[in-house]
């Protein structure tokens, strides 16, 4: 049964109360204390209302997903490929949920708040440092996940750890064959120099953070698994091929 805790992250004036405290939080870090530099911000012009998902690399648990609010956000305002003076949280873009780790997500208030952004929690059955591996798609977290897609955007992060070129897992190409959703890929740096991993603190000032969100994937939703797993890890570019030029 679902407690009313979670019944609020559906309630769309709790998620604009908590995307004014968070946004307000977070503003300094990625606008002023560093730089954000976003490209790409024209491809969220013509989506969907629903059914998109994004994907993309991950580096920290909290602050991808909040620059991402931030950029929905002010795109929402006419702002293009910046962040500006943010009275854009005054009427924030609602319309998005976010996949995350159901532990990560209890562990502190500030999670707790996270969660009622827009948080998709699903059981975690991997770690960070890859010792375990997930064995296969959780139903009822499926289920969550396509049900959101049904009515709204979707970010998630095929590599569920914040470890750069770990493996993709299969579960999001699943929900891609089973919902057909448009897929916008986004690349990010800097992140995890700057913010501590698993929370909002800064770390470093003067970074420079970069948010490329592509085109939309052409999809073949009739391919395996496997191949439209390894179109998403070379669009978000943590494929082979990337790991080898950063050598």
């Amino acid at each position: 049964m679902v407690s009313f805790f979670e019944r609020l992250r559906y309630v769309k004036l709790v998620r604009k109360i908590v995307y004014v405290i968070i946004g307000t939080l977070s503003y300094p870090g990625l606008a002023m204390m560093n730089r954000i530099k976003i490209s790409g911000a024209e491809h969220l012009r013509n989506l969907p209302r629903r059914n998109v998902l994004f994907v993309s690399n991950h580096q920290t648990y909290f602050m991808d997903v909040i620059a991402f609010l931030h950029i929905f956000c002010a795109v929402k305002w006419r702002k293009e490929n910046k962040l500006g003076v943010p009275y854009y949280l005054l009427n924030p873009f609602t319309n998005v949920y976010f996949v995350s780790a159901e532990d990560t997500m209890r562990k502190n208030f500030m999670s707790r708040l996270m969660s009622l952004a827009g948080s998709l929690t699903v059981k975690r059955t991997w770690v960070e440092d890859d010792k375990s591996v997930r064995k296969g798609l959780n139903l009822s977290d499926t289920k969550k996940i396509l049900k959101a897609l049904n009515r709204s955007w979707v970010i998630t992060f095929p590599q569920g750890t914040t470890t750069a070129f770990a493996p993709g897992r299969k579960g999001t190409a699943f929900l891609i064959k089973q919902s057909h959703c448009v897929v916008v890929p986004i690349v990010i740096d800097g992140f995890n120099k700057a913010f501590h991993k698993k929370n909002l603190k800064l770390m470093r000032k003067g970074v420079l953070l970069t948010v490329n969100f592509k085109a939309p994937l052409a999809i073949n939703y009739e391919d395996n698994l496997d191949h439209i797993l390894d179109q998403l890890m070379d669009a978000i570019e943590q494929s082979d091929k990337y790991k080898t030029k950063t050598i």
